[in-house]
């Protein structure tokens, strides 16, 4: 994994996830190696989506303790894209020419503002192409 990889928010949300252990094992992998390479990188939009799943819809919910200990030890060092006037134009072109929804086409566009080759993501099109950026879903093999 030499190349910059992006993470959807289903990744650090897995690392929670005891129902599926091979995804939750493949999701610890892929976070300690973006924290240990500093090749990943997730976006503003990753943390509010892992916070928002974290603190009402894990079958134990995050303390405001827990939630702040993961941001500032996980998401934090990890997000490098933040909202702007030119993600969200990425955004919406992305939009149009692939036919993601708005908010699966911010991930893209946030995957390439970052120059990532390679965006890890359970909820996109495994394979496909955009741009210089490859659709991977992780999981295939945990299944």
């Amino acid at each position: 994994m030499n190349d910059k990889f992006f993470m959807d928010s289903n990744i650090p949300i897995y690392t929670f996830d005891s129902r599926f252990p091979n995804k939750q094992k493949k999701a610890h992998e892929l976070v300690a190696t973006a924290l240990r390479t500093r090749k990943g990188i997730i976006s503003f939009q990753v943390v509010q989506e892992f916070l928002n799943v974290a603190t009402r819809k894990f079958e134990t919910n995050l303390t405001q303790q827990e939630a702040e200990k993961y941001l500032n030890q996980v998401l934090a060092p990890l997000c490098e894209v933040f909202a702007s006037m030119e993600l969200y134009i990425q955004a919406v072109k992305v939009m149009d020419r692939w036919q993601y929804s708005f908010y699966d086409s911010l991930i893209i566009a946030a995957a390439l503002e970052a120059n990532c080759k390679i965006l890890y993501s359970e909820d996109l099109q495994h394979g496909q192409i955009i741009e210089t950026l490859t659709i991977t879903n992780p999981f295939l093999e945990s299944e």
